[in-house]
């Protein structure tokens, strides 16, 4: 059984935000064994402003699972902890979205990895500095710090 590197990000706007993201993170293993975590961060909503701030964390973790499988999943563990359907953008009480697998580059009509907007996101960009500063977009061909460095992170702050 091979393993893979995995970067996934983790959100929550609803309910009690902190909490939601422990429990998604309790919830990942044993399919994934996760070895870094970056800090939380409150970041203002993306995409559709009114809603609640969110609070983002990033992480890196080994599996043995395959991408869409894996998207499977961290999608079935979303409902299972609570999420709703929603409007894009929307409000939800947790969001996990695989952002890179190993340095692949996948483009399906259930997937596409990397997470094909990540590099415009700070909310994202930001805890992805925090664990993996030096990784290589395997799209763009830039660092995650090259791309901090061109990305809006205005108003995102650390969640203490």
């Amino acid at each position: 059984m091979d393993e893979h590197i995995v970067y996934l990000s983790l959100g929550s706007n609803m309910g009690s935000r902190a909490a939601n993201l422990k429990e998604a993170l309790s919830a990942l293993s044993p399919q994934l064994d996760v070895k870094k975590k970056s800090r939380v961060y409150e970041t203002p909503p993306w995409g559709y402003a009114e809603q609640e701030k969110f609070l983002n964390q990033v992480l890196m973790a080994k599996t043995y699972v395959e991408p869409e499988l894996l998207l499977k999943h961290l999608k079935r563990l979303e409902v299972a902890l609570g999420r709703k359907p929603s409007f894009q953008n929307g409000p939800r009480s947790i969001d996990i979205d695989i952002l890179f697998y190993d340095d692949l580059a996948i483009e399906s009509p259930a997937l596409t990895i990397p997470h094909p907007r990540l590099h415009e996101r700070g909310f994202v960009l930001l805890p992805l500095m925090d664990i993996a500063p030096d990784l290589l977009h395997p799209v763009h061909k830039k660092s995650i710090s090259e791309l901090v460095a061109s990305c809006d992170t205005g108003g995102i702050t650390p969640f203490i």
